[in-house]
């Protein structure tokens, strides 16, 4: 690579998922030169975190975005249901949340990548990237100063004053700058998968189906259940020695309703598993260099919170550095202060997900019969709804939300 024709960008962002395409939109808004990557040639990918979150549907209404995004075809979720032992019980009742929307919204991810992608690239600091990966940091004097990147055309390079690893739990910038990161233990993994959803005949509640030994997770998505199946940790090879058909009739066990339908899962490749992780970073940063939602700390899929507190890192993040990286004074402390900020409510948040899948999910994963009634959480939350408003603030909005306080910045004439 040539130092004369590296490219140069006040922050480039590596990974154009929710955190990273919100931030880039965000620190753009704000009069920031912004390059986002994206190693996909689209966001095209199929069971990734679809619920948008009242967290993050105030954010949308903080930027004027709100009214645009509910035009996208989606589902709202007042109350989330399931089945537990055989008895419908209500989980967590969302209408009362102090949010610009009380519900949850169902939405493809795509969709909602896609339309921030569509608003950020009408603002003139931002460039998108798909198709470039971004390989490794840039160190010059023990300071990150850019990314390598690879895509179709070759390798070259990008500088810019911040670096950005928004690139998941698999990131390839966080090991390349020598951070570290600590993995708190998962016991289950999940497995992913569509099956068909008549909408005539099949019920309309978005929720779950606990069995003894199973639970199930099935979204509404209109013309399909999207499903999540949890197995104890490393069980899929067991699973699929026993055949795909072994596997269609646990499913359709767990839930009836879906007899007719599992016969959709033809084979192995129609089921994706996701390893389940929860790790989390130390220190987020280097000098040059900062880390944000998954790749800073990797989250359970338990209460489909992962792409919301993403988004309010990328929030907390832009309120922070903005005005600092527009002006070229950011400060190492600048990047400490985004870790100090958002530390704690994505460990209080993990730490939730760890109690609920060693005392929740694993025991359940365990038990050979069902018991003479639900668990008593679950009883106390049918005989006083109002307690349905505690998991759904966890769940809705979360530890500390943010709200948009950097403003759109207007050039001076």
């Amino acid at each position: 690579m040539d130092p004369a024709t590296d490219r140069r960008t006040q922050c480039c962002i590596a990974g154009g998922g929710p955190a990273g395409m919100m931030l880039g939109y965000l620190l753009a808004r704000s009069g920031v030169q912004v390059t986002v990557l994206e190693k996909h040639d689209d966001f095209l990918r199929d069971f990734r975190g679809d619920t948008i979150h009242p967290s993050t549907l105030t954010v949308l209404d903080d930027l004027g975005l709100l009214e645009q995004f509910l035009e996208l075809p989606h589902q709202e979720i007042e109350e989330l249901t399931g089945e537990v032992y055989g008895q419908v019980v209500t989980i967590a009742d969302f209408r009362h949340l102090p949010a610009a929307r009380p519900f949850l919204v169902l939405v493809p991810q795509w969709d909602f990548l896609d339309f921030m992608a569509d608003h950020a690239n009408l603002l003139p600091g931002f460039t998108l990237r798909m198709g470039a990966r971004a390989t490794a940091v840039i160190e010059e004097d023990g300071k990150v100063v850019g990314v390598r990147v690879q895509d179709k055309d070759g390798e070259y390079a990008i500088r810019a004053d911040l670096v950005v690893a928004a690139d998941g739990r698999h990131t390839t910038l966080r090991a390349s700058a020598g951070l570290a990161s600590v993995d708190l233990g998962a016991p289950i993994d999940v497995l992913w998968f569509r099956l068909p959803r008549d909408a005539a005949t099949h019920p309309s509640r978005t929720g779950g189906v606990i069995q003894p030994g199973a639970m199930l997770v099935t979204l509404n998505r209109d013309t399909y259940w999207q499903c999540a199946f949890v197995i104890p940790k490393g069980s899929l090879a067991a699973l699929q020695q026993e055949g795909i058909e072994a596997f269609r009739g646990r499913v359709a066990r767990t839930a009836p309703f879906l007899t007719p339908e599992v016969t959709a899962l033809a084979s192995w490749d129609d089921v994706k598993l996701l390893s389940v992780q929860i790790a989390e970073m130390p220190q987020w940063w280097r000098d040059g260099l900062l880390c944000i939602g998954d790749a800073a700390h990797a989250m359970s899929p338990v209460g489909g919170v992962g792409i919301n507190l993403a988004i309010q890192d990328a929030v907390a993040t832009a309120n922070l550095l903005a005005a600092r990286l527009r002006q070229g004074t950011l400060r190492t402390e600048d990047l400490r202060a985004v870790q100090k900020r958002r530390q704690w409510p994505a460990r209080v948040t993990q730490r939730a997900q760890v109690a609920v899948q060693n005392e929740v999910l694993s025991p359940l994963l365990a038990r050979s019969e069902a018991p003479a009634q639900p668990p008593i959480a679950v009883r106390l939350l049918q005989r006083l709804p109002l307690l349905r408003r505690l998991p759904a603030r966890m769940v809705g909005i979360g530890v500390r939300p943010e709200r948009v306080r950097v403003a759109a910045f207007i050039p001076p004439p």
